[in-house]
């Protein structure tokens, strides 16, 4: 009996997984209401009151969204303040919810990618399979690697589907001009 062979672990199929980009952190909503007079009010003395007796260590290496769920009108002062709090405790912080975090930490993660790997290359983008990698990161993903790859797919190596190839070359095309062949002699439409 022949040994089994796996064609797409042989083949020159590059996959790039989204999902390994994400650190594995967790992802904490802070509600800044907590910090407000009834919610609702900052009163500057009162606010900072609270957010220096608040324990920001226990943030410590985690990703930070900052949102206000009441409708109070908060200034960016506010936010600011918070933010600097975080500053060397938490991985990241953002302003907006938990989503709003992933979002702005793929965009980061996509600068960041060396995408030389991927040169000249049929590139699976993995799918499915995660819920921490937001969908405009696939978007971004895919315009990155249309700059590199030759061909690139959604889904698995063994089971994707098609989403672009790069044109063949303009000199790939025959030319138009055959070299040695006369034209025929036509007679012009004033004659």
């Amino acid at each position: 009996m022949e040994p089994i062979e796996n064609s797409v672990a042989d083949s020159e199929i590059q996959v790039f997984n989204l999902a390994d980009l994400w650190d594995d952190r967790p992802v904490t909503e802070l509600d800044i209401s907590t910090f407000l007079v009834e919610g609702l009010m900052l009163k500057e003395k009162e606010f900072r009151e609270q957010v220096d007796e608040h324990d920001w260590a226990q943030y410590d290496d985690e990703h930070v969204a900052l949102y206000c769920s009441t409708d109070a009108i908060v200034p960016t002062w506010g936010y600011m303040l918070i933010a600097s709090k975080l500053k060397d405790t938490a991985r990241s912080t953002t302003l907006g919810r938990a989503d709003d975090l992933r979002r702005e930490y793929y965009v980061q993660a996509l600068e960041d990618v060396d995408w030389s790997a991927y040169e000249d290359r049929p590139v699976v983008i993995k799918g499915c399979g995660s819920d921490v990698v937001p969908e405009m990161a696939y978007v971004h993903a895919t315009q990155k690697l249309q700059a590199v790859a030759r061909k690139l797919m959604y889904g698995e190596p063994c089971s994707s589907v098609p989403l672009w190839r790069r044109p063949k070359k303009e000199q790939d095309k025959p030319n138009a001009e055959a070299v040695g062949v006369k034209k025929p002699d036509l007679p012009s439409p004033n004659s």
